[in-house]
């Protein structure tokens, strides 16, 4: 079974899920704002107990979770545990526990104890390829802990690769092979100015110019890390960031098709996180869901980092917990009274589209020709392809 077969998080059966608040001892804290849960798939039995779910329901279970460091991990001193009912089902990510811990620390301290955080558990259902997995998202102010809230998320420039031995943007293996390989020529980077509004207009001389595909790929992505960079510098920077990304996907058939055919496999494409997030952090979850999804599309089984995959895996699951939540009121968590929310496979329990129901028109995009096409809205999965492209494809 491959990673997307074993971290798919579908649409599942209405079988109601329930489980019952967990006894916290410390202090509870508020906010709006995401906190990422990471390494929930050494945990998904523990998960299960605890939401009270079986294998293939779709979840969303509300929680209490609490964060417990562990200076004696012998992996990072910097560890950040987050228990539910006593069980570790997670861990703050390497670089969110570095920057969370001093301040967690010194709210121990100043509270005497350890600071819970809600949160919920969310994700299962079932493909026809296999059942999802569940995830963990908690709820913070990051100020409560010293922490501005847009500082956990920054573009990454592809001139910064990861240094832990795995082909991360791709860029790295790239240049290295740039001698070698005549179709494409990354000494622009070299060249671009260090500031970055001329290194911006710069770039975009070069994408006015280059036709090729790994180029134009590393080209956007610095382009869209200088933009995010330069969003306190001028007004129109964000703007014209969300347009480098959408033109950037426009393209990313043909980039991931010169990627398969230099190394076999897709590196991570940082852009869909990036926009994921961005989306999330506007609180705009059908564009979340969108851009996780076209991601999850490109990479297929091919991509060359299995995190890059569950990253978007979790973020789509989060988005449609939000939208089903938002269009069950009676299913939103009252934070007086917290419960599980019940997902049921359609609104009135009955048959999607089903006489007495309104009808809603919904546009998509094909994956394949990126043209706009239109379908009642029904609960499942949604098309990829648009009918032409679907008809090709049958043909």
């Amino acid at each position: 079974m491959g990673l997307l077969d074993r971290l798919r998080g579908g649409r599942g059966s209405s079988v109601p899920v329930r489980a019952e608040m967990p006894a916290v001892s410390g202090s509870l804290l508020g906010g709006q704002d995401d906190l990422e849960v990471v390494g929930e798939l050494a945990y998904q039995a523990a998960l299960w107990r605890l939401c009270g779910g079986t294998l293939g329901d779709r979840v969303r279970c509300d929680v209490v979770a609490v964060l417990v460091p562990e200076p004696t991990n012998p992996y990072d001193a910097n560890a950040i545990a987050v228990q539910i009912d006593s069980q570790v089902v997670g861990y703050l990510s390497r670089a969110t526990a570095q920057e969370y811990l001093p301040g967690l620390q010194q709210l121990m301290a100043a509270r005497g104890g350890y600071i819970a955080l809600r949160g919920v558990i969310v994700g299962g259902g079932y493909y026809d390829d296999g059942p999802g997995r569940l995830g963990v998202w908690l709820e913070h102010n990051p100020a409560d802990f010293g922490v501005q809230p847009a500082s956990s998320w920054r573009p990454a420039s592809p001139g910064h690769p990861g240094g832990d031995g795995v082909m991360r943007t791709g860029f790295t293996e790239a240049w290295l092979t740039d001698a070698e390989d005549d179709s494409y020529d990354l000494s622009w980077f070299n060249d671009l100015p260090e500031a970055d509004r001329p290194a911006i207009a710069k770039l975009r001389e070069l994408l006015a110019a280059d036709p090729d595909p790994v180029d134009r790929h590393f080209q956007f992505a610095e382009l869209e890390a200088r933009l995010y960079r330069s969003r306190d510098l001028y007004e129109s920077a964000l703007a014209e960031y969300d347009e480098a990304c959408a033109l950037h996907d426009a393209e990313m058939e043909s980039i991931c098709e010169a990627f398969m055919a230099k190394w076999g496999k897709i590196p991570l494409l940082d852009t869909y996180r990036q926009m994921a997030v961005r989306q999330q952090k506007k609180k705009d979850w059908e564009a979340c869901r969108w851009w996780a999804e076209r991601g999850l599309a490109l990479y297929g089984q091919r991509a060359a980092r299995e995190e890059a995959v569950e990253d978007l895996i979790k973020r789509r699951n989060r988005a449609i917990a939000k939208l089903e939540a938002a269009a069950r009121p009676e299913s939103r968590v009252r934070l007086e009274r917290p419960h599980t929310a019940v997902v049921s496979a359609t609104p009135s329990g009955g048959v999607p589209g089903a006489a007495g129901q309104d009808a809603e028109v919904e546009v998509l995009v094909c994956q394949k020709c990126n043209g706009r096409f239109e379908r009642m809205r029904v609960r499942g999965r949604k098309p990829t392809l648009c009918p032409a492209c679907r008809a090709a494809a049958k043909a």
